[in-house]
């Protein structure tokens, strides 16, 4: 008989596992996320005014109430009317009135409209209201 060739012509099952395509895939998945998780924060395209402040620091994840150029009104993606704003914002948070609320408005925005807005979500009882600004990049 030859030197190799087992009888019956079976083959050993293999017991390594060769883990470096999954290490592949993972990576370019890590990179994919890192790239992507920015974007989906929210969709609302708003030019933010600049600021010094210090970010704020939480563990939940925030509402977004955004005010467009136009003066349009979104909350989260979806856009509402002023009236309306209180209402929506009551059926996603499910009324926890904790509830971290940042409101984004387009700096050429009327400041009536951005207090407006905070004044209503004010007076349902949401306290963590919060200012959404770029921070201003230091030369």
């Amino acid at each position: 008989m030859a030197a190799g060739v087992q009888k019956g012509g079976s083959r050993r099952a293999m017991s390594e596992i060769n883990v470096t395509p999954f290490v592949d895939v993972m990576l370019v998945l890590l990179i994919i996320f890192m790239v992507t998780a920015p974007l989906l924060t929210v969709g609302v395209e708003v030019d933010l005014p600049e600021t010094t402040a210090n970010p704020i620091v939480g563990q939940d994840e925030p509402l977004a109430v955004s005010i467009n150029a136009a003066g349009e009104i979104f909350l989260q993606d979806e856009q509402v009317v002023m009236a309306d704003l209180v209402p929506t914002l009551e059926r996603i948070s499910e009324r926890n009135f904790e509830a971290r609320i940042f409101v984004r408005a387009d700096k050429t925005v009327d400041y009536g409209t951005v207090m407006q807005a905070m004044g209503r979500m004010n007076r349902a009882g949401y306290t963590r209201i919060a200012l959404v600004t770029e921070p201003i990049l230091e030369e």
